[in-house]
This record gives C-alpha cells, sequence and structure tokens, in this order.
C-alpha cells in the first residue's frame, strides 16, 4: 500500500473480528515500532505483549477494546524529556504496519494507574499507553477511495487551522 495512502485511510478499529494475526504479520508489526527513531537513538521504550487480557482489561479506559484485541500491545517508557514523543513515533510506526496487513489498530489509556503498574510490571517513574491490534469486523478497504477522498471523509480541523505560516 502506498505510505501517504496508509496514513489519510487509517482510523482507529475498536471491533475486531475472531481471527488471529499470524506470527509473521505480528512480528512485522513489533519491528516497525523497535525500529522508530528516537532522540539520540536512546530507544527508551520497551514493549509488553499482553498474553492474558483479562486483568489489563480492569485497568484501561475502554475493556472491551482490549478484551476482543488479537494482540495487546502496551508501550513502556519514562515519561520524561523526549521519550514521549519517542513513544508515539513507535506506537505509529506499529499502527501504520498493521494497516499495511490489513490489520486494525487503536491506543487505549490506563484508567488505573496502580493495577496497570502492577500488571506491567511498571516502574515508578514509567507509564504506559496500551495499542491493541485485529482485523476490522467491519471490512474496511483502503484503496476504495484516493487519499483526498479519504482526507475529505476525515473528521479533522481544516487544514488552515491547523497549519500557519510564520
Amino acid at each position: 500500500m502506498d505510505t501517504y495512502l496508509a496514513i489519510t485511510s487509517r482510523r482507529e478499529v475498536r471491533d475486531y473480528e475472531d481471527r488471529p494475526i499470524p506470527a509473521d504479520v505480528e512480528r512485522r508489526i513489533l519491528e516497525a515500532g523497535r525500529l522508530a527513531g528516537s532522540a539520540a537513538n536512546k530507544q527508551p521504550w520497551r514493549f509488553v505483549v499482553v498474553g492474558d487480557v483479562s486483568d489489563l482489561s480492569e485497568a484501561v479506559y475502554v475493556p472491551e477494546n482490549v478484551l476482543k484485541a488479537k494482540l495487546v500491545v502496551a508501550i513502556v517508557v519514562d515519561w520524561k524529556g523526549s521519550a514521549p514523543f519517542d513513544a508515539g513515533r513507535a506506537a505509529q510506526n506499529m499502527m501504520l504496519a498493521a494497516w499495511n496487513e490489513g490489520v486494525g489498530s487503536c491506543p487505549n489509556g490506563i484508567s488505573d494507574r496502580e493495577r496497570g503498574a502492577e500488571i506491567l510490571g511498571l516502574e515508578e517513574d514509567e507509564s504506559a499507553v496500551v495499542l491493541t491490534f485485529g482485523y476490522p469486523a467491519r471490512k474496511r478497504d483502503p484503496e476504495s477511495r484516493s487519499a483526498e477522498e479519504w482526507i475529505e471523509r476525515a473528521n479533522r480541523k481544516p487544514f488552515d487551522e491547523v497549519v500557519k505560516p510564520l
């Protein structure tokens, strides 16, 4: 898939088919995150692949999303300096790599910090964002529209409101 089309057509997917993600696709998603750029190449993250999601589902904002996912990954970082930005880069790489494989994704935050830290083994200064992955329950075909058509359908602020010349 064309990278720009992948960016313009990707949407959050919160409802997944009951179909496993093949191991090679899972590996590609995780590699995409691992290879993300980071300040001074520090790679300030670790990825926790969550097997039993039942406990974690009780510590996030949208439990159903975690329970229905076929792959759940927590990106763990120390939230100081540029680490949050770097974690975002890793997350976006993973979500775009997934979309390239027809796999949807959605970020989910930790609502119960204490419980989330216990489940994920977080250190005192660490925090995490949870990414869920799965094949979309509602079929989506990125190539059914042009990038421009996807942009027109996006629920986003207008370009001129976001982009300002100096």
